[in-house]
């Protein structure tokens, strides 16, 4: 699964100017998913080939932050999730 959201945000480069306007803050999209550990590399791989905004990538093309999830929780059912391997799975 995959959600999506649309951010505003500068990196490194502090935003970019335009004739005599400075924009600090640009607009960019941010992914969120969760994968198998297993997939972890592949999901890597596919985003950094297909996230970059020309063959060579530039600034601002953003960064992946890898981190381990450690369990996640249904709101509509209260299932608590503690396994994610395979899909997961309810305790």
């Amino acid at each position: 699964a995959v959600t999506k959201y649309a951010v505003a945000g500068r990196g490194k480069q502090r935003g970019i100017k335009i004739g005599d306007i400075t924009y600090d803050e640009i607009p960019k999209v941010m992914l969120m998913s969760v994968v198998n550990p297993e997939d972890k590399d592949f999901a890597i791989e596919t985003i950094m080939k297909t996230a970059k905004s020309s063959p060579k990538g530039a600034f601002g093309d953003g960064k992946i932050f890898i981190s381990q999830v450690e369990e996640a929780y249904t709101i509509s059912s209260g299932l608590k999730e503690t396994s994610f391997e395979g899909g997961g799975g309810a305790a």
